[in-house]
């Protein structure tokens, strides 16, 4: 049996290309501004340090501006060097760096508009017993998604883009209602940031 011996760890899943946002990977979806001018993936970075003591960010390269300035935010940042083989190689390497968290919230970096309160509640619910918790505003479930440390195995044995939706509908989930409308709001193509 693993002995948890951290809190929730938040994982940001920044190591995407967003090909979607900009077929030609001229600009990093990542590093665009919001209105107010933060970059989305600072924004998205900040609202889990508000609720979480420890974040690890997963990015790409760890020498480019992206990675520096999530550093300067005070997330952990570390590198998957194959995350074009899909979202779940950095969901593992996110949870195999901090294999003895007491669970682990797993947020995107191109959602932006979740709000630390929605970020606490998640991570209370793990707290209180929730094996694994979704928020849901007016019926809909969204992101992020916690995970109890009992889903461990489950969790490093992802495979592919589909990230841990497998999981989702294989295991029990604790809804948490949330008044966020954040947790369906990603930002895919340009229009999005307005």
């Amino acid at each position: 049996m693993r002995l948890a011996d951290e809190g929730i760890t938040g994982i940001l899943l920044a190591a995407g290309k967003g090909q979607r946002f900009d077929p030609s990977g001229a600009r990093n979806k990542l590093l665009q501004a919001m209105p107010g001018g933060e970059a989305v993936a600072f924004a998205a970075a900040r609202s889990l340090l508000a609720a979480l003591p420890n974040v690890v960010a997963v990015v790409r390269s760890p020498d480019d501006e992206l990675a520096a300035g999530l550093w300067r935010l005070g997330c952990e940042v570390i590198e998957c060097e194959e995350a074009e083989r899909g979202m779940s190689v950095s969901l593992v390497r996110g949870v195999l760096h901090k294999p003895d968290a007491a669970g682990w919230l797993i947020a995107l970096a191109d959602m932006p508009y979740v709000q630390s309160s929605t970020v606490a509640m998640l991570s209370e619910a793990i707290e209180r017993g929730a094996e694994i918790a979704v928020p849901v505003h007016q019926g809909r479930r969204g992101n992020p998604v916690a995970f109890a440390s009992s889903h461990f195995n489950n969790l490093i044995a992802l495979q592919g883009d589909r990230g841990a939706r497998t999981l989702l509908r294989e295991h029990p989930v604790t809804e948490v209602e949330v008044d966020d409308d954040g947790i369906n709001r990603d930002i895919d193509m340009p229009a999005d940031l307005v």
